[in-house]
């Protein structure tokens, strides 16, 4: 699991090496693949909410030189640059974007333009024109899968190892029955915990944890 040995925090800008891919490395190589200029055409992935759909589409862009919009940020017309165009939360789309995304569509192959969408449901789904849903539909379609808790567990102490951090194995336990399992969520825990170990001088424990808890940490 390479991603786990290079920059991993909270602040880190997104790249396809941070992504946790769990069951995702077609995914991720599909993207590599596109960012290089080598892909198979427009891609468009879908998700639930913290699996990462924003994370990928501007770590793409970042590797290619790509441009990153969110939905609430198309007007009546998009970048003809070209290269790769990242759109997030296509469901988000308001009329006019949603034209101006069908446009773009047949304009790609006269601006050597290639599309990367992303979206919280699969094409058919989608709340969208027909036509715009149609062409989605023909995109090259990934539903991101989400981390297992077994995979989540196997991250969040490899990162703790990686920071020279001694976990024990309940506090792990304890996050995954009881915390918000998605790993922003679990980054930012792992944070205070780093932070609360050195200022007490004790190890991250499950007592110490329950005292954070009290003390107002929001896990």
């Amino acid at each position: 699991m390479k991603q786990l040995v290079l920059d991993i925090r909270l602040d880190a800008p997104p790249t396809l090496d941070n992504y946790f891919a769990g069951d995702n490395a077609p995914l991720v190589a599909a993207l590599e693949a596109t960012a290089q200029g080598q892909g198979m055409g427009h891609l468009y992935l879908w998700g639930a909410a913290a699996t990462g759909r924003s994370h990928l589409l501007r770590a793409t862009c970042a590797a290619s030189g790509g441009v990153y919009l969110r939905a609430d940020e198309i007007g009546t017309t998009l970048p003809d640059t070209p290269g790769l165009l990242a759109v997030d939360d296509v469901h988000r789309l308001g009329d006019a974007a949603a034209i101006a995304l069908f446009n773009a569509f047949n304009r790609a192959r006269e601006h050597r333009q290639t599309l990367l969408l992303a979206g919280d449901q699969p094409p058919l789904a989608l709340q969208l024109r027909e036509d715009l849903r149609t062409r989605i539909g023909q995109c090259l379609g990934f539903e991101i899968q989400p981390l297992t808790d077994a995979a989540r567990s196997a991250i969040l102490s490899a990162l703790a190892t990686q920071r020279g951090l001694r976990i024990d194995g309940d506090v792990v336990s304890y996050l995954m029955r009881h915390g918000r399992r998605d790993m922003p969520s679990l980054l930012t825990t792992l944070d205070a915990l780093d932070r609360a170990s050195f200022e007490r001088k004790r190890p991250i424990t499950l007592p110490l944890l329950r005292e954070m808890l009290q003390s107002g940490l929001d896990i």
